[in-house]
């Protein structure tokens, strides 16, 4: 089962509707579902909520360190409620993935991901849940520090927001653990190739009857 989630972005209100904050969107909109509330644990490092699902406390998290030390607030929580990486997941913005598309996994690298590179140093392991949230990628490396901390556009933006919706609809699997059945939510598929369209059939003139069209005399 799933302890804690935690929504990776950045606080204030300039990076409230930036590509970064992706992780915040998802924990604020879980928090709603869960009809609980987020609240400043400064001892955390973070905004906090609680949540009882099925008897188990659920924790959610949004840090309030900035994105690069995302790791301060979570390795808090998780050592103070003795929380086990492999019971944590970490929703962040994914530049490998387009917008609309989410995608579900646990452990691996960092792929350069700021947050994430400072949560495997405070957990002191890699082998948490991750849910990558499509934010695209500006095409030039030089360009990622400037997307990540703009607005998507209006399009992206739904996009986006469609991808966590699907996410959030997997919410009640992802908190009991129930992974393969989330994947099967939250992943993206390609849409099926349309068929052609069946060659309309020239009209046949009924057997022994008439072959002129509308309008033209007969012998």
């Amino acid at each position: 089962m799933i302890k804690l989630i935690a929504g990776l972005g950045n606080p204030g209100p300039e990076y409230e509707q930036t590509r970064h904050n992706a992780g915040f969107w998802f924990v604020d909109e879980a928090a709603r579902l869960l009809k609980t509330s987020l609240q400043m644990e400064r001892g955390h490092f973070g905004l906090v909520a609680r949540a009882n699902v099925g008897g188990q406390s659920l924790w959610l998290v949004e840090p309030q360190t900035f994105m690069n030390l995302s790791g301060k607030s979570v390795a808090s929580l998780a050592r103070f409620f003795k929380i086990t990486p492999d019971e944590v997941l970490v929703v962040h913005d994914e530049l490998d993935l387009p917008p609309g598309e989410a995608k579900l996994k646990k452990g691996g690298g960092h792929a350069g991901h700021n947050g994430l590179r400072d949560i495997h140093a405070q957990l002191g392991s890699p082998d948490y849940w991750r849910l990558r949230v499509g934010i695209g990628h500006p095409g030039n490396k030089n360009e990622v520090a400037n997307w990540v901390l703009k607005k998507p556009s209006p399009d992206d933006r739904i996009a986006i927001a469609q991808a966590l919706d699907r996410a959030l609809k997997a919410l009640p699997q992802l908190i009991a653990g129930e992974m393969d059945k989330a994947t099967a939510l939250i992943h993206t598929s390609k849409p099926p190739r349309p068929k052609p369209p069946k060659p309309v059939a020239a009209p046949q003139a009924a057997e022994g009857g008439s072959t002129t069209g509308p309008g033209e005399a007969s012998d």
